[in-house]
C-alpha cells in the first residue's frame, strides 16, 4: 500500500511538472505567434513605403517600433519610446526572424516582455520591425495553475490513497479469512477446509484449488494411516509365528524336530520377505515414475516367458500370429504378468491361458501418438471373483471372504501392485467373467507400438 501510494504521488508531480511546462509552452508560443503577425504586417507597409505614424496597434499591452540599421527609430506605436529602441542594434540580426527577452522598463510594460525582431527586405535602407509584448498574462496564468495544483495535489493524493485503502482491504479480507481458516486447520486435529468467498474472482478459484488440496491430502493421510496399520498388523503375523515357533522349540528341548522347525521358519522368513518387498515396491510407486528401463517390448516372448516358470498343465500360452510390441519397463511389466498367473494358477481348477492380440479398444489417454493398444487376457476356470468385488480387490491389503482370496502367504497388495504398475504402463486393468460365465479373465490393456518403432528392442527387455 505504501509503496503504491509512493508511486501514485511520484507520477502526480511529475504529471504536474510535465503540466506546468507544457502550458508554458503553449502560452509562450501563442503570444509569439500574435506578435509576429503584427510585425508583418507592419513590414508589409515598410516595404510599400506606406508606414503610418503612429504605428496603429491593437491592445495596451503591445509595442511597436521600426529601426534602421543604425537604430534609429523610423516609426512608433502610440505608447512605444521614439528616442530608445527597444533592443539595442548590436543583438539584432537584419537576415532573420528572432526572438527576444527584454527588460520590462526598457519597454514599459509591466512583467517579462517578449519581443519578436522581423527585417523588411529592402536592401537600400534596412529596417527591422519589433514588437514587445507582456508576458505577464502567460505567467499569471502559470502561477494560477501551479497554485491550483499545489492545493489539489495533496487533496487527490489522500482520496486515492484512501479509495485504494478500501479497496486493498476488501480485496484482501478474504485472503485474511483464508489465513485465519489455514491456522484453525493448523492448530487442530482431523480434516477442515477453508472458507470460500461468494465472489466469483481469483480468490474465490484460490480457495476452492486450496480446499481440493486439502481433500487429496487428508484422503493421502486416512490411506497413509490404513496403510500403515495394515502393513503393522501383516508384518505382526509372521513375526509372531517365529517367535511362537522358537519358543516351543526353546521348551521341548530335546524333543524338538529342529528340521520341521527350520522349514516352517524359512517359510515365513519368505513370507515376511515377500511383504516388505511388496512394501517397498508400492511405496515406490508412489513417487516419481522411473525414467530407466524404457523400451520396447514383445509381448508373446514376454507371456511365453513367464508361463515357462509354472507346469504345462495348468499353464497354457496361445500364441499371436505375429510379434506384438508394446513399451513400458520389461521388470514391471513381468512382475505385473507374474502376479497374475500366480493369483490364476492358485485358484485355477485346471488350466490357466495366457493370450495376446492387437484390438481397436480404446484405452486410456497416455500421451500423443498412441492410438492403439495391445489387449494381453490371463484367464483361470476357478470359482471366480464377485461383480461386487472386482474394483475392490485392487486395493491395498484387500482380502475377499471367499476361499479365492484366502492366499497362503498372501498379504492383499497382488493386485495393488498390478494396477499401479499397469497405470504406470499407460494401460488399464479389467476383470471379467471367464468362458461360458465360469471362472475369471483379466483385461489388460498396453498401448501398442508400430513394428518400426520396435526394432532394436531396450537392453532390458525379454
Amino acid at each position: 500500500m505504501a509503496i503504491g501510494v509512493l508511486g501514485l504521488t511520484v507520477g502526480l508531480a511529475l504529471g504536474g511538472v510535465v503540466l506546468l511546462g507544457a502550458l508554458g509552452f503553449v502560452l509562450q508560443r501563442t503570444v509569439d505567434t500574435e506578435a509576429f503577425r503584427t510585425a508583418d504586417a507592419v513590414a508589409l507597409l515598410a516595404a510599400e513605403d506606406a508606414l503610418p505614424d503612429p504605428l496603429p496597434v491593437a491592445g495596451g499591452q503591445v509595442r511597436v517600433q521600426v529601426v534602421d540599421a543604425q537604430g534609429r527609430i523610423r516609426a512608433a506605436s502610440i505608447d512605444a519610446d521614439r528616442l530608445v529602441p527597444m533592443v539595442r542594434p548590436e543583438r539584432l540580426d537584419h537576415d532573420r526572424r528572432q526572438r527576444l527577452e527584454v527588460p520590462a522598463e526598457r519597454v514599459g510594460l509591466a512583467g517579462p516582455v517578449r519581443v519578436v525582431a522581423v527585417p523588411v527586405g529592402t536592401a537600400a535602407d534596412p529596417l527591422t520591425v519589433l514588437v514587445a509584448r507582456s508576458m505577464a498574462d502567460v505567467r499569471h496564468s502559470t502561477h494560477v495553475v501551479r497554485t491550483i495544483l499545489l492545493v489539489a495535489f495533496p487533496l487527490l493524493v489522500a482520496v486515492l490513497a484512501a479509495v485504494a485503502w478500501r479497496v486493498v482491504g476488501a480485496t484482501l479480507r478474504p485472503v485474511e479469512a483464508l489465513r485465519r481458516g489455514a491456522e484453525e486447520i493448523t492448530g487442530r486435529a482431523g480434516a477442515g477446509r477453508l472458507p470460500v468467498p461468494a465472489s466469483a474472482d481469483e480468490i474465490h478459484r484460490l480457495a476452492v484449488t486450496l480446499n481440493g488440496m486439502l481433500d487429496r491430502l487428508e484422503s493421502a493421510r486416512i490411506r497413509q494411516r490404513a496403510f500403515v496399520s495394515d502393513a503393522a498388523h501383516e508384518l505382526r503375523s509372521p513375526l509372531t509365528n517365529i517367535r511362537t515357533e522358537l519358543e516351543v522349540a526353546e521348551r521341548l528341548a530335546d524333543r524338538t524336530d529342529w528340521t520341521a522347525v527350520t522349514a516352517n521358519l524359512l517359510a515365513d522368513t519368505d513370507r515376511l520377505s515377500r511383504l516388505v518387498d511388496d512394501l517397498l515396491l508400492l511405496a515406490r510407486l508412489d513417487e516419481a515414475p522411473p525414467s530407466r528401463g524404457v523400451g520396447p517390448v514383445e509381448l508373446g516372448a514376454l507371456l511365453a516367458e513367464v508361463a515357462a516358470r509354472y507346469p504345462s498343465p495348468p499353464v497354457r500360452v496361445e500364441s499371436p500370429p505375429g510379434p506384438l510390441w508394446t513399451t513400458g519397463n520389461a521388470d514391471e511389466l513381468r512382475r505385473v504378468l507374474a502376479n497374475l498367473v500366480d493369483n490364476a494358477v492358485r485358484h485355477a481348477d485346471s488350466a490357466v491361458v495366457l493370450a495376446t492380440e492387437a484390438t481397436s479398444t480404446v484405452g486410456p489417454a497416455v500421451g500423443p501418438g498412441v492410438g492403439a493398444y495391445h489387449l494381453v487376457t490371463v484367464t483361470d476356470d476357478g470359482p471366480g471373483i464377485p461383480v461386487a468385488d472386482r474394483e475392490r480387490v485392487f486395493d491395498r491389503f484387500t482380502r475377499l471372504d471367499d476361499g479365492r482370496a484366502r492366499d497362503d502367504g498372501g498379504a492383499g497388495l497382488g493386485l495393488a501392485i498390478v494396477r499401479e504398475l499397469v497405470r504406470r504402463a499407460g494401460g488399464s486393468i479389467a476383470l471379467t467373467d471367464g468362458p461360458e460365465q465360469r471362472g475369471l479373465r483379466v483385461r489388460l490393456l498396453l498401448p501398442a507400438v508400430a513394428a518400426e518403432d520396435s526394432r532394436g528392442p531396450h537392453p532390458d527387455g525379454p
